[in-house]
């Protein structure tokens, strides 16, 4: 079993609606449902560059996925997730535009936002002590020789090389494309989130994802509003 603490909107929100119809599952809970075509693209082709990004549910990694150290519980990451968010404020992304990272497509921060990565390093730091230390195995999967040293030297130290000075905000919406088809995903993934990023997007909450066993889904466990007091428990 692993745990995550990822940032996704309420699942009421337009932005995830819009999210879990594009990319076909709701990890609030609702089962796996049939994508619709968008755009130029087919149903096929959404549910083909979509596949990848569905395991995990629409979200922005904070604390990437992680297994409970020996001397911690469920039940000790909850109580913590809901004193961390109880004193922590929400942070207001002014805008988030539909962007590509490494070939896949994300929704990202317009321009470097430093309120947003202050608040992910601090999420890293906090949830640390509650991450067992990786195994050589799990150290492999990440593709250790692709790194950069200080990425190599985060993944050894935080469990995931994209944090501090190399975090990057993204909420995944597909699979690598290619150049030939990149143009066409483009168009209908901007003609269906255009309405909702007209609007700041607030990170208002911790939301705890689990993982039950290897492979399968992500699920949300907890949605922890950010300043509001005790967890808002969906599961």
């Amino acid at each position: 079993m692993r745990y995550a603490i990822y940032y996704t909107p309420a699942q009421d929100e337009p932005l995830a609606r819009i999210a879990a119809n594009w990319l076909g599952r709701d990890p609030f809970g609702a089962a796996t449902r049939p994508v619709e075509a968008v755009g130029d693209l087919s149903a096929a082709e959404v549910a083909f560059h979509t596949a990848s990004a569905r395991r995990y549910g629409f979200h922005a990694t904070l604390k990437a996925p992680f297994r409970l150290a020996p001397n911690e519980t469920e039940a000790s990451l909850r109580a913590a997730l809901d004193r961390f968010a109880e004193a922590t404020p929400p942070v207001v992304i002014p805008r988030l535009v539909v962007g590509q990272i490494d070939g896949f497509f994300a929704l990202v921060p317009e321009t470097r936002f430093a309120p947003l990565n202050q608040f992910a390093g601090e999420v890293v730091r906090a949830f640390d002590p509650f991450r067992a230390p990786l195994t050589d195995a799990e150290i492999e999967r990440r593709s250790p020789d692709a790194l950069k040293p200080d990425e190599f030297r985060n993944l050894c130290q935080w469990g995931y090389p994209y944090v501090f000075d190399t975090f990057r905000f993204h909420m995944t919406l597909s699979g690598r494309v290619g150049p030939q088809e990149s143009p066409r995903l483009r168009a209908a993934i901007d003609g269906l989130f255009a309405d909702v990023l007209r609007q700041p997007v607030p990170v208002d909450a911790l939301t705890l994802f689990v993982e039950t066993e290897p492979g399968a889904p992500f699920m949300v466990l907890s949605h922890h509003a950010l300043g509001r007091g005790p967890a808002r428990k969906t599961a």
